[in-house]
């Protein structure tokens, strides 16, 4: 079994090794963007399909947040164990599990017939994805030592994860187009069963145990805290905030989070070492990633409903609208790749979450009757701006801490954007609910509805939620009225939500150049480097890799 490399630095001079060779180096890279394609494809494939599904299924609103969030919970709960049992046993036996797990989720959504069935394929798939993210980018870090070469390869990772994102909803748009929503989950299975036979037989494993254990106490504390505060937000808006079943889970949620942190504190090989967070530039890393996916996932969820549910198209139109948010990163990936190394990461991703924010607060401007053309003016913008996130955000949380601890690093920030991004659609569809609700008694009446009428859409809507805008039968033109008051009550609710997921995007600019910083970081000195917290920027990890 070869050794790690990602956790040693290179001599200058001694041969490469056979597992960083280059025809290993492209294989490894290449399974390693394969994996995080098939894990992100589904995630905007589901996501313009939520009308379809909630029509085909009956669904709530609440239900849909469940199909996103099963999905994203397991990634948020289960990365850092994934990456410490890929550390302890091998990545390639990981990689290949997340794909089997992947697979498995895939055929259980594929023939679903019930809400409840598309949970568990979800949650299945999204374990399966938890286990893709921290395997490939530790297979990626061990064949690729070097700091240039690794800052490359993960611009490759991030477009290949900004690909399946752009794909997805385009391929689920066309299948909709002339088969039943299941079938959106058939790309996503090809895909893992290609992988699985090429990693089988390409991968070349390693490890990096040195002295590490399962943490099961951290993992049970953490899966706890995360499910329990996801719950809370979701059932809170359903339920009422003052429900006692919302108020224990909050409670719930803070124990858990509490007891992981003492059990961390006090474990020998914890999870997630509290020693990260010394790191200034760590902590706000974790915090720039998790308001920056809490954002941009909330409003990929509320602008899905809004299209289908307000606006009345089909997913592939809806797939053509998120080609402008997603597509621009593979486009600009490259151009980010090679900026990483000439600029600094914290002045990249500032930027990007300006010009990102300035275009979530833009999407104030879409009312029902808005044409394509703003729309994906207003998507296109969102999309270059947060291109420049993804590379320099997983870059920054590595290379600001001790070399021996990036690995747990780069697990550590995938865990606190899942958590970001799950947390998402659970407080935006609160928000469109509760918003929409509130405002259409009003809206009703400035339509000119009678009161019987107004009387027959509120009842619809107290029984069936947002999902009831898709039966309103009350002849013409109340149908008509009715809908039109529901389009502007439902628009409003977007306003909010963007206007909030803006200010989220602001707040993280603001803590980057706070805790980051936007100045790039000195040559790396010929030291070796010590355990101490490190410092910001990239040269930490420059240091670790070209100091002999």
């Amino acid at each position: 079994m070869p050794t790690d490399t990602a956790h040693s630095p290179p001599i200058r001079g001694a041969p490469t090794p056979a597992h960083a060779r280059p025809g290993s180096v492209g294989k490894t890279v290449a399974l390693a963007c394969l994996g995080v394609f098939a894990s992100y494809l589904p995630i905007g494939g589901v996501s313009v399909s939520l009308p379809s599904i909630q029509q085909g299924l009956g669904a709530s609103t609440a239900d849909l947040q469940w199909i996103t969030d099963a999905f994203i919970l397991p990634m948020a709960a289960f990365i850092l164990t994934f990456g410490l049992i890929g550390d302890l046993y091998g990545r390639k036996k990981v990689f290949l599990a997340g794909l089997g797990f992947f697979a498995a989720g895939s055929a259980v959504s594929l023939t679903a017939t019930s809400v409840t069935q598309v949970w568990i394929g979800q949650a299945l798939s999204g374990a399966g994805a938890a286990a893709l993210l921290t395997s490939t980018l530790a297979l990626i870090s061990h064949v690729c030592p070097d700091f240039r070469a690794r800052a490359k390869a993960v611009s490759a990772w991030a477009a290949a994860l900004g690909l399946g994102m752009s794909l997805g909803p385009l391929i689920s748009g066309a299948i909709l187009e002339g088969a039943a929503w299941r079938w959106i989950f058939l790309p996503s299975l090809i895909a893992c069963a290609i992988g699985l036979v090429a990693g089988a037989v390409l991968l070349v494993d390693s490890k990096a145990p040195h002295g590490r254990a399962i943490d099961i106490p951290g993992q049970l504390t953490a899966v706890i805290a995360v499910a329990a505060l996801v719950y809370g937000v979701i059932e809170g808006g359903a339920a009422g905030w003052g429900a006692g079943k919302v108020v224990a889970a909050f409670a719930v949620a803070a124990v858990a989070l509490a007891a992981f942190i003492l059990v961390e504190l006090r474990s020998p090989s914890p999870m997630l070492s509290m020693q990260l967070f010394r790191s200034r530039a760590f902590s706000g890393a974790g915090i720039v990633i998790a308001l920056a996916l809490f954002a941009q996932v909330g409003l990929v969820f509320a602008l899905s409903l809004f299209f289908g549910t307000v606006q009345h198209l089909s997913a592939l139109d809806i797939g053509w609208r998120f080609l402008a948010l997603n597509g621009l990163a593979v486009v600009l990936a490259p151009v980010v790749g090679r900026l990483m190394g000439r600029v600094a990461p914290g002045l990249l991703l500032a930027l990007g979450l300006v010009v990102t924010g300035i275009g979530t607060f833009w999407l104030n401007a879409l009312e029902a009757d808005s044409g394509a053309g703003l729309v994906i003016l207003v998507l296109a913008v969102i999309g270059a701006g947060f291109s420049f996130v993804m590379s320099p955000i997983t870059a920054i949380a590595v290379s600001s801490v001790p070399h021996h601890l990036a690995g747990m690093a780069g697990a550590g920030s995938n865990t606190l954007r899942q958590v970001g991004g799950a947390l998402g659609p659970a407080v935006f569809g609160v928000i469109l609910t509760q918003h929409t609700v509130s405002a259409l008694p009003e809206q009703l009446s400035a339509a000119g509805l009678s009161a019987a009428d107004r009387d027959s859409v509120l009842n619809a809507v107290a029984a069936d939620g947002l999902a009831a805008a898709g039966h309103l039968d009350l002849g013409a033109p109340a149908t008509g009225q009715a809908l039109g008051a529901f389009g502007e009550s439902f628009s409003g609710a977007l306003h909010l939500c963007a206007t909030i997921g803006g200010i989220g995007m602001l707040v993280a600019a603001v803590v980057t150049v706070v805790c980051i910083g936007v100045r790039k970081a000195a040559a790396p000195e010929t030291h070796p480097v010590q355990s101490a917290p490190a410092q910001r920027g990239e040269g930490v990890v420059k240091e670790a890799v070209e100091s002999a």
